[in-house]
């Protein structure tokens, strides 16, 4: 596997211990208004570089070895057989329309340690150059943590393809043991779901005519199986005491066993996927509690008041729909980041690190919403089975902060990537590259931060025309890459990788220059704009709101206040 990037997910301590940062949302065929199935992902380091990764499809020599090297950090793990021919993966999602994404919950401190190989990074990139479908993506995964170990913490992956997703959520047994317990669930139709590194998962159904054991794990292509487990997944974990042994199987939850919920996992984590849901759905007042991080146990030690695995949305989602829920910030309810001190004098809604401190010696902490300045890229994969293959993957792209990005089409049977997002040896977190997207789109977010109920206006405007441009070019580029496709497949592909490298590169070259205006009309505390009548631009100077005035006036009054009849 060819090293890209060496990817540190960044570590939070909470109330909750540590904690990763990524979000994922998933739709199914008929939750969407084009019957596409989408999933989301952010992947949120403060030393990831955001890039788009790139293998090619390719045949390989028979006794070819992969060298496994892991994700987070890039050291060699070992070697594995190579199969005979691998897919053409971009990002996350393959030329299948087979895409996989992942948060991190960590779980039990019992089973950490690796013993094996096959990190959780590996198991996504492998699974993706291998498989074609998501059942086929979730027996893999499986066999090739079993076989050869598994050396990252506990994982939920979002797997999807163009007919079903399923949630399949993963954890190690230690270092004395080899290999995972699991379970796999598919969402059923019309539904979404989401995870936020909390395993999500709790009881589910047993051996039947739905649900079976991994020993059978060959079955997992009958359409009617919608949840597959490890076998030992229950037997295990009453073997290390972590449920008891005269308990009953049917109150077995494995979220509740493996990764047990407390402050931290529900409110710096599912009440992401809580915003989500109330979003798309009616009724998740009664679960804002939970969200908040108030959690209460039953006599099962399993958490009360927890939101359902997946939700039905009172309409049908679009692609840009999924957008906007990538760019949350709990807007809307009392944890609302604009409205709070800490949002500064112009409704910032970020709060650098760390997450909690004391004062007084009471423990506080800041939120952590979905949209986050330390993203690295994000994505919205759609899945559309009216299409070919070749045409109907799509990865919408971007990098830094979702809430500032803007997500650009890249079909998924490209033969590149565009050079302004492509992993480069050079990437690097310490050298600034202005012809990279992610030192232009970073540039652009770090300026709104100083002035974020201004600028981040303009940046959410023009965000918005392009994304919606970007949709209207699509169905056109469907319809021509159609007409090329049935005279000739080739030239198809050549034709949607021209599309999607020149509307990367382009995109790149408008928010550089984008960043030109914001910093010309908004440099020093001013707000200019252009007049045709005169020399010299208007000049507005907003200042701060009466709220940040008084808090001024309440912290250092008696030195500022000004003499009556003083000017």
């Amino acid at each position: 596997m060819k090293k890209l990037a060496l990817m540190l997910f960044v570590v939070i301590f909470a109330m909750a211990g540590k904690v990763s940062a990524c979000t994922n949302f998933i739709f199914t065929k008929s939750s969407t208004v084009d019957g596409s199935v989408m999933v989301t992902y952010a992947a949120d380091s403060h030393t990831l570089f955001g890039e788009l990764y790139f293998w090619p499809a390719q045949d390989w020599a028979k006794g070819s070895m992969l060298d496994v090297v892991e994700w987070d950090t890039g050291k060699f793990l070992g070697k594995i057989p190579q199969v005979a021919h691998t897919y053409n993966v971009i990002g996350n999602m393959n030329e299948h329309q087979l895409a996989i994404a992942e948060s991190t919950y960590g779980g039990r401190k019992e089973l950490k340690g690796a013993n094996g190989i096959m990190d959780y990074g590996s198991l996504i990139y492998i699974a993706l150059q291998r498989c074609k479908t998501a059942r086929e993506a979730i027996k893999t995964i499986a066999e090739l943590a079993n076989t050869y170990g598994y050396a990252s913490s506990g994982e939920s992956f979002s797997i999807v393809d163009k007919e079903e997703a399923w949630i399949m959520e993963l954890i190690g047994k230690g270092a004395d043991d080899k290999g995972i317990v699991w379970v796999a669930r598919m969402i059923p139709d019309g539904y979404v779901s989401g995870h936020a590194n909390q395993a999500r998962i709790t009881t589910f159904p047993l051996s039947g005519k739905t649900s079976i054991s991994s020993d059978k794990i060959e079955k997992i292509y009958n359409k009617e199986i919608t949840t597959v487990y490890s076998k030992d997944v229950i037997s295990f974990a009453k073997e290390k005491g972590f449920y008891p042994k005269k308990a009953k199987n049917k109150h077995f939850s494995f979220s509740d066993v493996y990764a047990p919920v407390d402050f931290g996992a529900a409110r710096f984590c599912d009440a992401r996927v809580w915003a989500f849901f109330n979003h798309v759905t009616k009724g998740m007042d009664k679960y804002w509690d939970y969200a908040k991080g108030n959690v209460k146990y039953d006599r099962h030690g399993r958490a009360k008041g927890r939101m359902p695995l997946w939700v039905k949305p009172t309409k049908k989602q679009t692609v840009q729909d999924a957008m906007s829920y990538m760019r949350d910030h709990l807007e809307g309810t009392e944890l609302d980041m604009t409205k709070d001190a800490g949002a500064g004098p112009f409704g910032c809604p970020y709060r650098w690190r760390p997450m909690t401190w004391k004062v007084d010696g009471k423990t506080y902490c800041h939120e952590r919403t979905t949209a986050t300045q330390q993203t690295g890229f994000s994505f919205v994969a759609q899945c559309r089975n009216y299409l070919p293959n070749e045409i109907g993957g799509i990865i919408w792209f971007g990098v830094d902060d979702a809430s500032s990005s803007v997500y650009f089409p890249m079909y998924t049977s490209a033969t590149k990537v565009p050079m302004s997002f492509a992993a480069h040896e050079k990437n690097d977190m310490m050298k600034f590259d202005n012809k990279q997207a992610f030192w232009v789109f970073s540039q652009v977010t770090n300026y709104a931060y100083t002035r974020y109920n201004l600028i981040h206006a303009e940046i959410a405007k023009k965000q918005n025309e392009l994304e919606t441009n970007y949709v209207k070019y699509v169905k056109m580029t469907d319809a021509a890459a159609m007409s090329i496709y049935k005279q000739d497949k080739k030239a198809a592909v050549e034709y949607l990788t021209d599309f999607s490298c020149s509307t990367g590169d382009n995109l790149t070259d408008t928010w550089r220059d984008f960043y030109g205006y914001l910093f010309a009309k908004y440099m020093d505390g001013n707000v200019k704009t252009f007049n045709p009548n005169q020399m010299n631009p208007d000049v507005k100077q907003p200042g701060y709101s009466e709220k940040f005035l008084r808090t001024i006036v309440k912290d250092h009054g008696k030195l500022i206040e000004m003499p009556k009849g003083a000017h």
